[in-house]
């Protein structure tokens, strides 16, 4: 994330900032557990601590749905040293558990944005992708059709209502996937991983044919088209405007890893372990009965994962955009 972080950073020195006591808000949309936001955070609240009082407040608030384990998020913020809570006594931290997708803080509050990844996720599911557990992957036109227009219409929301959340001069910085050369979402091997092992379970009866069709992972990358249509044809929505749309491949940290202690195993397992934060909630969505069949479906399906890509390690691709956005002032 450090690209996109320097980004936050220069962000955090040009917006506009309130008199005290008004706080300064900085908004965290799609937090989590708060582990993707401590390192950004706190390098946005350095460089707005370089333009104001100590004693001037500044309020995070971090968003997710309802359903987001904001327990452990109040945790880890009070407890994980690097937390920003730790850093600056001034600062104070608090939430909102509802969509992103519509809005969720007042008009011309927030003077400073951060989203990393969780654009990624669409507001809803169009339709299971039978073939495969991800839409970009799909031999299906229709499928891969339905997923476009889902996160065309979730981008499009997204950014509408941060327009009316921002204040004038205030700025969003988004960190999510992109849309390689041909399409390409990137992870094929893990992926490719992801199908072969359910298909394995499947043979062993851990799944069934019917819920194994049902696992879909409710995500999509995007072009750089994708994120500039809203604001065609006069570069503004919302009073928004595009400041910076790069879009690189990322680098693959698990396989530099393995260049250096050769350890196939730890690469598996360690792929495992991003897919299972990440992914096996939503794939698990589809299994019924008993909790003891969730858990059996969770192990075997991350030894699957692990197994198969320590037994030939490959460098994942990983396209990324990063995107930031302003909100012009009246007189703009």
């Amino acid at each position: 994330m450090s690209s996109a972080i320097k980004l936050l950073g220069h962000a955090a020195r040009t917006v506009p900032i309130p008199a005290p006591p008004q706080p300064i808000v900085v908004a965290d949309y799609g937090a989590g557990t708060a582990h993707n936001s401590m390192q950004p955070i706190s390098a946005a609240i350095t460089a707005l601590r370089g333009r104001t009082r100590p004693e001037h407040s500044i309020l995070v608030t971090h968003t997710d749905t309802a359903d987001n384990d904001f327990s452990t998020m109040f945790r880890m913020l009070d407890a994980d040293p690097q937390s920003y809570l730790h850093k600056d006594s001034a600062t104070f931290s608090s939430a909102i558990g509802r969509s992103f997708y519509s809005q969720i803080l007042p008009s011309n509050s927030v003077h400073l944005g951060w989203s990393s990844w969780a654009v990624v996720r669409l507001g809803r599911v169009p339709m299971p992708v039978s073939d495969h557990v991800v839409a970009a992957y799909s031999a299906d036109d229709r499928v891969r059709a339905a997923y476009a227009r889902q996160s065309a219409h979730d981008w499009h929301e997204f950014i509408a209502f941060r327009g009316r959340e921002l204040c004038p001069g205030g700025r969003l910085v988004v960190l999510t996937t992109a849309l390689g050369d041909e399409n390409d979402f990137g992870y094929r091997p893990l992926f490719e991983c992801v199908v072969a092992t359910l298909t394995e379970l499947v043979t062993d009866g851990v799944v069934t044919a019917d819920e194994a069709a049902n696992m879909s992972l409710p995500i999509a990358g995007r072009r750089a088209a994708d994120f500039t249509a809203p604001f065609a044809p006069s570069g503004r929505f919302e009073r928004l405007e595009i400041q910076h749309l790069e879009l690189f491949d990322a680098e693959d940290p698990i396989f530099n890893a393995y260049l250096g202690d050769r350890n196939a195993g730890a690469f598996g397992t360690r792929w495992a372990d991003f897919c299972r934060f990440t992914a096996f909630a939503d794939l698990g969505a589809a299994i019924e009965g008993p909790p003891d069949r969730l858990t059996t479906f969770y192990d075997r399906l991350h030894a699957g994962i692990a197994a198969r890509l320590a037994s030939a390690p490959q460098q994942m691709r990983i396209p990324i955009a990063a995107v930031v956005l302003e909100k012009r002032r009246p007189s703009a």
